[in-house]
């Protein structure tokens, strides 16, 4: 590998990329040409030298993993997918970004063969890398021994102006060279273009010694749209750095061979049809030909794919041996490349009773870790820089870091992610995505925000991360507004495919875990207090794994109190004060909308039943409410800074005044008259 040999077929193949990117976004009449056309010579090179992947065995597990950060360039993507063999047709090709294809706008994990992560939120793929770095590190020094080099894939990314500019890039380059992650590579298209036209006009910064100062080992290619024997020497160079990540600058032409190549006006839209007749001309290509793939492309391609098939073969055959010599070992690795969890894990889960001392859901989080890690070596986490205050890290967990740093070892499970939240989630993602890890990671729910875009990127590909979101309301304190997450929750809770639960008490915390770790496809945000919660009669592990569940009953009730988190203890102070004026309150605890509307329609309307009006109760904004109740009581703005009781009993959110509260919406619904139907029944 130390040498370049060029092949006949290399012109053919990258002219192939090139004539195809034009015409699969000028058939959609959408989409990006330029990266396509001006990458296509790197990609051919890693592809038929480098990259190590079965496309007829697309989830094999130690094959090198693919990255496109730039994911707009994605009929690049699709177009080496099919040319490998993987299962994209040449009709997937011409029908790309039309309704209900598998070569969606930009590449979907899940969604198309082949795909590793979801990508187009620039800088998302960078940080996903990362994640996938950490994961093979980590895989690699629990598991392979002297003689079996189990997991020792590389991860490629690609990646532009545009992710190089955005936050969560440089978060997630920055830990990446403090981790020494020798098994990443990332190829930059430099091409000096964005949609507002030539970089210079926003981004001028020397991007190298940025890399530099990041740790990371620099390399360059100052002809990537034809030099293929420079991008391979750089390529080989990158692999024999073992102790620092590579990128590599390669300096390319958008929209090589267009017309309008090296100008913003090739990035986001379709060639001009005389444009792609002149393209395929220079090319050697049928100018009338659409989709015209030759067969020597084919034939090239297929070897690729052979060889990988051959290395799948010669990894298993090591496997097996493997398992020969080290049987434990080898249960553990294949059940968690299954993606099963270990039989009987959830009976490590901590249950409580009414007796056991108040305290606060992070510190019951704290419990719950503790018991079910060493039971689960498929999770791994951290906090971003606030460990302490999340209690995301037990007694038992080694940090996750180099061995020549002195502070931990890649065998460790611990990840200290420092301040960067959104690189977190991104990276949690990545760790996902590779098959084997559940990651759990650690910040104030106030502050998930930050990693928005990373948690809708977990929701949308189904990455099973828990976030640890701790100091979840205005009982925080004394910290204040600033750190008080008031519509936080109406956010995440409007999101599709996240749970978002908030436990009243240490069943209803386990019981979060519980569903977490089980809903395999689905990532959670555990939103936790900061202030201690007692623990209350009537809650059990079992009913609070149905999201909502009756917490204090009551015949003929005048009222139903609905509340989650901290507030359903006050709920209840405020339904004892109630009975003592005559007035019958029901209570229920509704700690994860999401999974209570998934239980039977039957269950839900036992829960939040007719006849007498639904009022919640909850210290953060009141949206969306009104879907489990008539009458809301929370935030109508920010939060305040003192003692959380004082917070608290300023916003009148005391047993006392919700008691008040709650006989003047009985008093209101007995003076209007008339049956009181559930919110639940409705039409549609």
């Amino acid at each position: 590998m130390s040498q370049f040999v060029p092949s006949a077929s290399d012109a053919g193949c990258v002219a192939t990329i090139r004539t195809l990117a034009a015409d699969v976004v000028g058939k959609a009449n959408s989409g990006h040409p330029g990266a396509p056309m001006g990458m296509a010579a790197i990609a051919h090179v890693l592809f038929s030298r480098f990259f190590n992947a079965n496309p007829k065995s697309a989830k094999w597990y130690n094959r090198d993993r693919f990255v496109l950060s730039n994911g707009h360039a994605c009929a690049l993507q699709y177009i080496l997918l099919h040319l490998l063999g993987y299962k994209l047709s040449i009709d997937d090709l011409k029908a790309f970004r039309q309704v209900d294809s598998i070569t969606p706008g930009h590449p979907e994990a899940g969604h198309t063969d082949g795909i590793e992560v979801t990508t187009g939120p620039l800088g998302q793929g960078f940080a996903n890398g990362v994640g996938f770095g950490i994961a093979q590190a980590h895989l690699a020094a629990v598991y392979n021994k002297e003689g079996f080099d189990l997991i020792n894939n590389y991860t490629y990314v690609f990646t532009g102006d545009g992710c190089l500019m955005e936050g969560v890039a440089s978060e997630a380059a920055s830990l990446a060279g403090h981790l020494q992650l020798g098994n990443l590579i990332y190829l930059y298209d430099d091409n000096h273009i964005s949609i507002d036209g030539d970089t210079a006009v926003a981004f001028t910064e020397n991007v190298e010694q940025r890399f530099l100062a990041y740790g990371w080992q620099v390399l360059h290619v100052d002809n990537g749209d034809s030099d293929l024997e420079g991008i391979y020497n750089a390529i080989v160079e990158a692999k024999k750095e073992k102790k620092k990540p590579t990128i590599i600058r390669v300096r390319t032409t958008i929209g090589y061979g267009s017309k309008q190549q090296g100008t913003h006006g090739v990035h986001g839209a379709p060639l001009k049809a005389d444009d792609i007749v002149a393209l395929k001309t220079k090319f050697g290509f049928p100018a009338n030909e659409t989709f015209h793939v030759p067969k020597e492309t084919y034939d090239a391609y297929a070897e690729i794919g052979a060889r990988g098939a051959a290395l799948e073969r010669e990894w298993n055959a090591l496997l097996s041996a493997y398992g020969q010599k080290y049987p434990k070992e080898h249960a553990e690795l294949t059940r968690r490349i299954s993606g099963k969890l270990p039989d009987g894990w959830e009976k490590s889960l901590p249950v409580y009773t009414p007796k056991d001392a108040a305290q606060a859901s992070r510190k019951l989080s704290e419990i719950v870790l503790t018991a079910i890690t060493p039971v689960l070596p498929d999770m791994i986490g951290g906090s971003a820089d606030l460990t302490g205050s999340n209690l995301t890290r037990t007694k038992a967990m080694i940090d996750f870091q180099p061995d020549s740093t002195g502070l931990g070892t890649y065998k460790g499970t611990y990840i200290r992610f420092g301040v960067r939240e959104h690189a977190m989630g991104a990276i949690a993602n990545g760790i996902h995505a590779y098959g084997g890890f559940i990651p759990f990671i650690g910040t104030f729910l106030n502050f998930v925000s930050y990693a928005a875009g990373a948690v809708r990127l977990s929701a949308l590909s189904k990455h099973q991360v828990i976030w640890v979101a701790t100091h979840d309301s205005i009982g925080l304190g004394e910290d204040g507004p600033t750190h008080q997450p008031i519509e936080t929750a109406a956010h995440f809770r409007a999101m599709p495919n996240i749970d978002f639960w908030r436990p009243a008490d240490g069943n209803e915390t386990s019981a979060a875990y519980y569903v977490a770790l089980s809903r395999r496809q689905t990532p959670s945000i555990l939103s936790l207090s900061r202030q201690n919660l007692p623990n209350l009669e009537g809650s059990t592990l079992e009913v609070a794994s149905k999201g909502g569940y009756v917490l204090h009953e009551e015949q003929g009730e005048d009222i139903t109190i609905v509340s989650s988190g901290s507030e359903v203890s006050i709920v209840l102070e405020a339904a004892q004060k109630l009975k003592a004026e005559g007035i019958k309150a029901r209570i229920v605890s509704l700690p994860c909308w999401s999974v209570f509307d998934q239980q039977p329609v039957e269950y839900r309307l036992s829960v939040l039943r007719s006849g007498a009006p639904i009022l919640s109760v909850e210290a953060l904004a009141t949206l969306g409410w009104s879907k489990y109740s008539h009458e809301q009581f929370g935030l109508a703005g920010w939060g305040a800074s003192g003692p959380y009781k004082e917070v608290y009993a300023k916003f009148g959110l005391t047993g006392p005044n919700i008691a008040v509260i709650a006989k003047k919406v009985v008093d209101f619904y007995k003076k209007k008259g008339g049956e009181v139907v559930s919110p639940l029944v409705k039409a549609l």
